[in-house]
């Protein structure tokens, strides 16, 4: 059974229901949900967090209902959450539902979801990263059956689509490529912070993947021509006391491993002239298009779809994984030239309002919601 559209247009202009899930991948739901709601009926369902900044962006126009988040190893209350989810969704009555990657115990759900509405999955990681703890909690075969659930597929990157494909099969009129949103910080009043020549950014989950021990490496030989330099390294994830023990010069880091608020995100990022992403794999970055947005050149591994958003020589520069040389003399060659670093920056941000600002990446979402309503009518 499938609820009937809220008004038949023609295609690329109805107004939908959409009920989206995510257990995680807060501010992207967020970026998605209140662009959505200009136009359509939006029911957002996150988990509960300690966090104001996630509920106080929420658009007025949103159904928002938070959820308890239980622990994975407790079954009866995950079962407890899940009924309350599918109630939610059965009451909203959607045209469509999206989830966000799966969940250990909701990917049980969604074959029964699936008989009621279509459903729509966005793959931000095919299989786990190294060192991603949290993730690999779930077996990659019960993620990999979640995947299998979903009437059409999203993903970031055309490198992912390939990767898809050889893992579940999903056939090609079903998996979209769409550009990983811009998830810039707009608080109410944003400060204006003057960019510091000397300043070079890592932001975000702190994992084994992201590579920061080749940044570390990296900063001597930074360091040695530009005694000046201060590395910002902001985020949390694993423990940080083995990347502390690396650094040859902590006095040059600017660590802040903690959760950062999205006003102390927009300054770190103005503050930056460079932002750094030395990941050893990858699927795609949500850092990418904030730096974009503040018109900061990349200095990025080129692996996963990160050569598809930073253009070598035009937004930013690639460098090869695991290459602590090639990565100093990447961002040494930016630090040198700060005409081509804010023509980098400027070209970023041109990218940006073209392919993976908030309206064109939510118009192609849409777009994906109605093919998968479509290919239920055939």
């Amino acid at each position: 059974m499938m609820s009937s559209m809220s008004s038949t247009t023609k295609l690329g202009v109805q107004s939908m229901r959409i009920a989206w899930v995510s257990y995680g991948f807060l501010e992207y739901s967020v970026a998605h949900a209140n662009v959505m709601a200009d136009s359509n009926d939006v029911l957002l369902m996150l988990p509960e967090q300690n966090e104001d900044s996630i509920e106080l962006q929420v658009s007025k126009r949103i159904d928002y209902r938070p959820f308890k988040k239980p622990r994975l190893r407790q079954p009866l209350r995950q079962w407890f959450s899940i009924r309350s989810l599918l109630k939610n969704i059965d009451e909203f009555r959607p045209d469509i539902v999206h989830l966000q990657q799966g969940h250990l115990w909701f990917n049980f759900a969604l074959r029964s979801l699936r008989r009621k509405y279509p459903v729509v999955i966005t793959i931000h990681d095919p299989r786990y990263h190294a060192g991603d703890i949290e993730s690999q909690k779930t077996p990659q075969w019960i993620t990999d059956y979640g995947f299998r659930q979903a009437d059409h597929i999203i993903v970031h990157g055309k490198a992912l689509a390939t990767q898809v494909q050889s893992l579940i099969g999903t056939p090609n009129d079903r998996l979209h490529v769409i550009p990983h949103i811009s998830i810039c910080p707009k608080p109410t009043e944003m400060q204006i912070v003057p960019e510091e020549p000397k300043n070079v950014l890592f932001f975000g989950r702190i994992w084994e993947y992201k590579g920061l021990d080749y940044l570390i490496e990296a900063e001597p030989l930074i360091t040695a021509r530009h005694p000046d330099v201060k590395i910002v390294i902001a985020g949390r994830g694993e423990d940080f006391s083995k990347y502390q023990s690396k650094m040859t010069h902590p006095e040059r880091f600017e660590v802040l491993n903690r959760w950062i608020s999205p006003e102390e995100q927009a300054s770190l990022f103005q503050r930056a002239s460079i932002v750094v992403l030395p990941y050893t794999e990858a699927t795609q970055s949500g850092v990418v298009p904030v730096a974009y947005e503040f018109g900061k050149p990349v200095v990025a591994t080129s692996v996963g779809a990160l050569p598809e958003c930073v253009t070598d020589g035009t937004t930013g520069l690639l460098v090869p994984p695991r290459d602590s040389a090639s990565l100093a003399k990447a961002i040494i060659a930016l630090l040198e030239d700060p005409g081509r670093r804010h023509a980098m920056g400027e070209a970023g941000r041109t990218w940006l309002e073209s392919v993976a600002a908030p309206r064109p990446v939510v118009d192609a979402t849409l777009q994906t919601y109605l093919q998968a309503i479509e290919s239920r009518r055939i």
